[in-house]
């Protein structure tokens, strides 16, 4: 019995003095580093090409859209005025390219044809003048002046015969190729300026692109949208990740493509999260100096690290916790 209890003692102080021992060993190793982070999601920003009023906001925050749905409408009269003002001018192009292909009326061919014919008599009638005053002159009857000036008459004739049958072949031939073509590419610009029109007024009809949950409408019925202004903001809620703030010397435990676990408050649950994305922060995110007498700073890390498990259902603004030795 008396050897006993000297062995229980020595035990006990052993015990103690291990336990002692474990626990000044505990105190003095570094404390893990607990980082926190959130989840952010893929944003859109859903806004029209043209200004206008809105005219009708169809959808409300919290709403599950697809990539085609009608998010909104604008009322713009002043594009309905321009588009009424491109196809006027679009008429009238058309016109006058049919007017250059088709060529002058017959009605215009016909009277340069007489006018031609006009002028082909009074040159004959002037020819035979001046044979008769040329043979008179022959004769002595009449003098060299006479002669002279019923030649020139009928030279003047000649030359206006000459005009007038030019004119009646331009009428009959129609405008040059170059006209033509030069008509026919007003109408084409015509039509690109009417296209052009109508791709705005269709603008006035906003389409989702991309399937998400809306998260906020800007503007609503009644106010102006200005141009490229966001109406109404989406959110995929199939493209989520974690973004943390990373002191440099704590970035060897986020190389790209490392695995590790996170705390979400919010599922109450571990996640496997893979580094996607490491990128430094502006110098203003600095955490601490190293050396003060040299103003040496640690620089501050933007790590991305997507879900091993995409099917985890993560939403914009949860917070994680990440513990590092």
């Amino acid at each position: 019995m008396n050897r006993v209890k000297p062995a229980i003692i020595a035990v006990s102080t052993l015990a103690i003095a291990s336990w002692v021992g474990f626990s000044f060993y505990q105190a003095y190793q570094p404390k893990p580093v607990r980082l926190q982070g959130q989840i952010e999601s893929q944003q859109y920003s859903i806004s029209s090409k043209v200004p206008g009023r809105i005219d009708q906001v169809m959808v409300r925050k919290g709403d599950e859209i697809h990539k085609g749905d009608l998010v909104f409408t604008l009322h713009s009269p002043e594009i309905d005025a321009k588009l009424a003002q491109a196809i006027a001018g679009q008429k009238a192009a058309g016109a006058l390219a049919k007017e250059a292909e088709k060529g002058a009326r017959d009605q215009q061919v016909q009277a340069a044809k007489d006018q031609w014919q006009k002028a082909k008599a009074a040159s004959e009638l002037m020819e035979k003048t001046y044979l008769r005053v040329n043979n008179l002159f022959n004769d002595g009857v009449v003098a060299e002046q006479k002669r002279d000036e019923a030649q020139t008459q009928w030279q003047a004739a000649k030359y206006t015969e000459s005009a007038a049958f030019q004119m009646y072949q331009m009428a009959k031939e129609g405008a040059r190729s170059e006209t033509k073509t030069a008509a026919a590419e007003k109408a084409r610009m015509a039509a690109g300026a009417v296209a052009e029109v109508e791709a705005y007024a269709a603008d006035t009809k906003i389409e989702s692109w991309f399937d998400g949950e809306v998260s906020q409408v800007l503007l609503q019925s009644g106010e102006l949208a200005p141009q490229g202004f966001p109406v109404v903001t989406v959110i995929d809620t199939q493209d989520s990740w974690a973004m943390l703030n990373v002191r440099e010397d704590q970035l060897k435990h986020f190389e790209k493509d490392a695995v590790f676990n996170a705390y979400l408050p919010a599922l109450d649950r571990n996640l496997e999260f893979k580094v996607s994305h490491v990128a430094v922060m502006g110098d203003f995110a600095t955490w601490r100096s190293t050396d003060s007498s040299q103003g040496f700073d640690l620089r501050t890390f933007e790590v991305e690290a997507r879900p091993v498990d995409p099917s985890v259902k993560l939403r914009m603004g949860m917070s994680l916790e990440v513990e590092v030795k």
